[in-house]
């Protein structure tokens, strides 16, 4: 997605060999008319796909999953990384490690919003290590519905995210960019997706 390329060259910020910092339109501050045309293009790429939910993981997740639940008109379903005393213990849960975080998050979705009667699409904000994109399918899985596929925003392809996503049975999987390296403080796009 050309418009997510050239707004991640512009204001993105590479930290070290790994770390791309987007909180200045996606994960702190969040452009809406971005997150409105990433959610378009998830609806395009999977609008066949008979989906009856979104889901994904709070937070930086759930603002290209909304819109991506506007435009196919379904619901949108967010993973909760911490329980609180109104959450009912009647939930799907998975443990998530965070790589930029460096710690691990039990996930959990209420059994009432996810049943095997439900297609899916999971939608992340990274895919890097595949941790998130695990987790979701883990709970997905524990409620025996059907994973229709993931849309990812950001892929960084020389982590081993999708081939961990793709030995665990997800290969529906789109990124709306895809980074192959960084070089001198710089994102090089892959071309070839």
């Amino acid at each position: 997605m050309k418009e997510l390329e050239a707004r991640i060259k512009e204001d993105a910020r590479v930290l070290g060999a790994d770390i791309l910092k987007v909180d200045s339109f996606l994960n702190h501050q969040i452009d809406p008319k971005l997150m409105q045309a990433m959610g378009a293009e998830f609806a395009r790429l999977f609008k066949d796909q008979g989906i009856t939910k979104v889901i994904t993981v709070e937070a930086s997740g759930i603002a290209p999953a909304v819109m991506a639940g506007l435009n196919l008109d379904v619901p949108v379903v967010f993973a909760r990384k911490s329980k609180s005393r109104i959450l009912s213990d009647d939930a799907y849960t998975a443990d998530v490690y965070s790589y930029t975080k460096q710690s691990t998050n039990q996930i959990r979705i209420d059994k009432r919003f996810l049943s095997a009667d439900d297609n899916v699409l999971l939608i992340d904000d990274f895919l890097a290590n595949g941790q998130a994109l695990l987790g979701m399918k883990a709970l997905a899985d524990d409620a025996g519905a059907t994973i229709v596929g993931a849309g990812i925003v950001i892929e960084k392809s020389f982590q081993p995210g999708r081939q961990a996503a793709i030995e665990a049975g997800l290969t529906n999987i789109h990124s709306l960019a895809k980074i192959d390296a960084f070089e001198d403080g710089q994102v090089v796009f892959d071309e070839a997706d």
